[in-house]
């Protein structure tokens, strides 16, 4: 994901210039409507608008100035928010605080000043036996022409491990270069760019030199390292992988450590076991560390499970083309359920497919932040497409599926459309459901739903469509 750094607000604007009107597809089995959106606070560089965790949305009290929140890798003293109260803050350990260490509830129910923040310096030294480094301002984008230089110095006698959280940079323009040593001249471990995530990385003395340099146009995220230090005789300490579970505790020379996936993730480096080796007179793990990731595609046959965009928790990447084949035992249904769901707006889209391909009859297609909350099947399959474009992604989606069975008497719930109400809950053979939309929007066909022999609805759930006249005025 590649933004402008001129300003890093700019990440949540749309640089295509991207202005349509969308519309949710109509499917035949949808349910309540829900939306799901992760837009965070960014702010310009220059302004240190804070970004804060908690909502300024409850009603403030007479002679209350509100809950200002907390900074962003902060700590706050005090939880008084009434007049003549101060409120102190802190950063965590590693950052710097920008901005008033305390402020005051003034008489005019307004604080006396912002929030601070807190950023991670560009120059730094370690010296923690543990910590995390961070490009500036991770994960919203680092500035232009950056030069920012990150020493860790350990105990004498001990070595470094680095594990990569996280990592995307400008491809080719962008570096982080990791040197063993603490000079500009001590040999070169490894130059990292673009959006790959490195491998671990461990020293062999006890002194690494982090160098990050950024030109004067394009940035993507940043990274995220974590690091520790170990002795010589024994392995370096492998973390518990994310979306994952760790069993073994002991790091010294001849033991083992096992790795397993949380559920909708898979292993994508390494093997369920590693060991604790000597090998060519080092210390080290028999395998690469595992690492866990969500799949683009799969076939699944289980009675229920997790399916999970690539890349999540964090953004899924561009140009992407998954598959996902869901099947059910023999007279059954499959539904699904949207837990969460968020992608570029028109551009990165999932279809739901009522049957095992491509060529399935469609039962919605969906991008943006509006999703219906479930989905049945009417057969034992269930085909899902997600496909992304090359520029800007999003946080995914995080949906449930399981199989179940259909009632011999009654249709499944039809569902709800988005911005409207259903009218009828009986969805036996021969029943009824009709439907209504909200103010400034009509329904696609007003034709009542009827739960036919063969336990379906004789027509796709509606729509609720935005009236044109209110969009015109939007634009205007």
């Amino acid at each position: 994901m590649k933004v402008k750094k001129e300003k890093l607000q700019v990440l949540h604007k749309d640089k295509k210039n991207r202005h349509h009107n969308h519309r949710i597809g109509g499917s035949p089995l949808a349910g309540t409507a829900s939306e799901w959106d992760l837009k965070g606070h960014n702010r310009l560089e220059d302004e240190y608008e804070p970004i804060v965790r908690g909502s300024r949305q409850k009603e403030i009290e007479k002679e209350s100035c509100g809950d200002p929140g907390t900074p962003l890798y902060g700590i706050r003293e005090g939880d008084g928010f009434s007049n003549r109260d101060v409120l102190r803050f802190e950063c965590q350990f590693g950052f710097e605080l920008i901005g008033e260490k305390s402020i005051v509830c003034q008489e005019n129910n307004q604080w006396s000043a912002n929030i601070p923040i807190c950023i991670f310096p560009c120059l730094s030294n370690f010296t923690a036996p543990m910590g995390t480094v961070l490009s500036p301002d991770y994960p919203e984008g680092y500035g232009n022409n950056l030069n920012c230089i990150w020493t860790i110095i350990s105990d004498p006698g001990s070595r470094i491990h680095l594990s990569f959280n996280d990592f995307d940079l400008e491809s080719q323009f962008d570096f982080l270069a990791v040197k063993d040593g603490d000079s500009p001249d001590s040999p070169l471990l490894g130059t990292f760019t673009g959006a790959e995530v490195p491998s671990h990385l461990t020293s062999n003395g006890h002194i690494l030199r982090l160098e990050f340099q950024a030109d004067h146009s394009m940035s993507g995220r940043g990274f995220n390292i974590s690091y520790n230090t170990f002795g010589h005789n024994e392995c370096p300490d492998p973390g518990v992988p994310i979306n994952a579970r760790r069993f073994g505790d002991n790091f010294q020379l001849g033991s083992s450590i096992s790795v397993i996936c949380e559920e909708g993730f898979i292993k994508t480096q390494g093997t369920e076991t590693i060991t604790c080796i000597l090998m060519d007179g080092k210390v080290m793990w028999s395998g690469p560390i595992p690492k866990c990731g969500a799949p683009c595609g799969g076939h699944f046959s289980s009675p229920s499970g997790v399916i999970l965009s690539p890349g999540w928790p964090g953004y899924y990447k561009d140009s992407l083309n998954c598959e996902w084949v869901i099947e059910a035992e023999p007279g059954h249904s499959i539904k699904i359920t949207f837990e969460r769901f968020q992608t570029e707006l028109n551009y990165d889209v999932l279809e739901v497919h009522d049957g095992p391909n491509l060529l399935s009859p469609l039962l919605g297609s969906y991008n943006g932040t509006q999703v219906p909350q479930f989905l049945f099947s009417s057969s034992n399959f269930i085909y899902l497409l997600f496909t992304t474009d090359n520029s800007r992604s999003n946080n995914g989606f995080k949906i449930h599926y399981e199989s179940v069975t259909v009632n011999t008497y009654s249709c499944l719930d039809p569902g709800i459309p988005v911005h409207g109400r259903r009218y009828g809950h009986d969805f036996s053979i021969g029943s009824t459901v009709s439907f209504s939309c909200d103010p400034g929007y009509r329904l696609s066909h007003e034709e009542p739903l009827l739960c036919e022999k063969n336990h379906w609805w004789s027509h796709p759930l509606p729509t609720c469509d935005e009236c044109l006249a209110k969009w015109q005025l939007s634009i205007e």
